[in-house]
């Protein structure tokens, strides 16, 4: 595994949708997941909102960057994820929501639990058998525990076994 791993995720699972759901009008709208593009990174900054430096982990030659987008809006990015591939697993590096699906005044409901679905999706396509491993900030171990079915593996680390990260990837992705 990756040792230089430093940053503890702090995302917090809002709501387990099957796609994203407006937080005002409970409508729903399907998602598209997508490599991040390096012209897309001119409104992802601290500028904007943005709390990590996702110019500087696009440019990681071991990471890919993925952004979630409501299909038939795609220029409006609602959240994204820092993922590496290990041995046998996928690693979550990084997970944010975009600045107005975060606190109180939050638009949708859903975007990290799709983001991390998405992961448990890539894991099993490259035969890891969906499992997804993540470091947690202390206070979040139960949260992830609880509503994602995550293990505990002492210290910081997380992991979202086959049978976890297959409910979340039927959840959020029907093919």
């Amino acid at each position: 595994m990756n040792r230089n791993i430093k940053t503890k995720l702090s995302f917090e699972i809002d709501k387990l949708t099957n796609s994203i759901e407006n937080v005002v009008t409970g409508d729903v709208f399907q998602t598209e997941v997508s490599l991040l593009l390096k012209s897309d990174l001119v409104k992802i900054n601290k500028k904007f909102g943005w709390e990590f430096n996702w110019k500087m982990e696009l440019q990681s030659p071991n990471k890919e960057i993925y952004k979630l987008t409501i299909q038939n809006n795609l220029q409006v990015i609602q959240g994204l994820i820092s993922i590496s591939f290990e041995d046998n697993f996928v690693l979550m590096n990084l997970l944010e929501s975009a600045p107005f699906n975060r606190g109180k005044e939050k638009i949708y409901l859903g975007v990290p639990g799709n983001l991390v679905a998405f992961a448990c999706k890539l894991s099993f396509q490259r035969g890891y058998g969906g499992y997804v491993s993540f470091i947690s900030k202390s206070k979040l171990i139960n949260h992830y525990i609880d509503i994602l079915g995550a293990t505990h593996l002492g210290g910081n680390l997380m992991l979202i076994n086959s049978d976890a990260a297959f409910k979340l990837t039927n959840k959020y992705f029907k093919d």
